[in-house]
């Protein structure tokens, strides 16, 4: 897929009430979304950053599961469109009493918003208020499920790196895959756009039925990282060594931790991206972390020219369709 962006086809029109996974997107959905971003991005540079689009609109985080990037950029998202932003967690919600998922979105829904951003630690959580809230759903990180708008921003960053050209180019995303949301939202993205991945983990952090995935599997580095264009590094959940996946950090370092002597073996100019938080030393190495080829930090510009994005199209661009 090359430059051609929505704006340049007057038939397209956002379908989607919600945006629970990536697996709903089509690529026209995929390239609005990218040409929005692109946009949004733009006013994001100016010495005034708030525009009034989503004046009167209210966007409501629901967070019940620890977050810095996607919380903190879906509420400068909203703020910047001009809508009225609310935070809860579940700290402060009433689930710490007991009361259900069910319940607690039911009570939301009652206060008038039209959105709420939803991060839970089950999977289909935001499928399941989706189907019982009459407001927009966003899915901001379900379990080990999906991770929609980290793909989005994610694809958003290498359109940039890569000057809007998706097919033929090579990701290798290197980690802990199993318990992954973010892996198995990029893996579906990227190749709908033409994209070939790899991935490379120990066997004991790879999915269970990986052989199904559009995806060649690697279980050493140096093999896996030549000749790509981009490596994603995912953070390692440190819990899961407690679970006897791992028999060591600094062995999984020693093996997994890209450093700019593994960098080097990719294609020139090959970018490096994190969705962080990040493990410095274990996952990836401080050279190539702050390396010039580095997208960390433009990721999270990223991000919220992408959420915008996305509210955007699902308070002003949809016209009631499916989710």
């Amino acid at each position: 897929m090359g430059k051609k962006t929505m704006n340049d086809d007057n038939r397209y029109c956002w379908q989607h009430r919600h945006l629970l996974d990536v697996t709903q997107l089509s690529g026209q959905d995929v390239l609005r979304l990218i040409d929005l971003a692109s946009s949004f991005q733009e006013i994001n540079r100016r010495p005034v950053k708030k525009v009034p689009t989503l004046k009167g609109k209210t966007v409501v985080l629901f967070f019940a599961e620890d977050s810095t990037r996607t919380k903190t950029s879906f509420e400068v998202a909203g703020k910047r469109l001009g809508a009225d932003t609310h935070t809860l967690g579940k700290s402060g919600s009433s689930l710490n009493k007991g009361e259900s998922l069910k319940d607690t979105g039911l009570t939301l829904q009652a206060m008038g918003p039209d959105v709420v951003v939803l991060r839970h630690t089950s999977s289909g959580a935001a499928r399941y208020l989706a189907a019982r809230l009459s407001c927009a759903i966003v899915n901001g990180g379900d379990g080990w499920h999906a991770h929609p708008t980290q793909a989005l921003l994610d694809c958003f960053s290498l359109h940039e790196a890569w000057g809007g050209e998706f097919a033929g180019r090579t990701l290798l995303i290197l980690g802990d895959i199993a318990h992954s949301r973010v892996a198995r939202s990029n893996v579906h993205l990227l190749s709908l756009l033409g994209v070939n991945i790899r991935l490379c983990a120990p066997r004991t952090l790879l999915p269970a039925g990986v052989h199904t995935w559009p995806v060649e599997v690697y279980a050493h580095l140096e093999q896996a990282v030549r000749g790509v264009d981009a490596v994603m590094c995912l953070r390692l959940q440190l819990e899961r060594q407690q679970a006897g996946l791992l028999p060591n950090l600094d062995e999984y370092s020693k093996r997994f931790c890209l450093d700019s002597r593994r960098l080097a073996l990719a294609a020139p100019k090959a970018r490096v991206l994190h969705p962080g938080p990040i493990n410095r030393g274990i996952e990836i190495a401080n050279d190539v972390a702050d390396a010039p080829e580095s997208l960390i930090l433009d990721q999270v510009a990223a991000g919220v020219a992408t959420r915008m994005a996305v509210l955007y199209l699902l308070v002003m661009g949809s016209d009631g369709g499916s989710a």
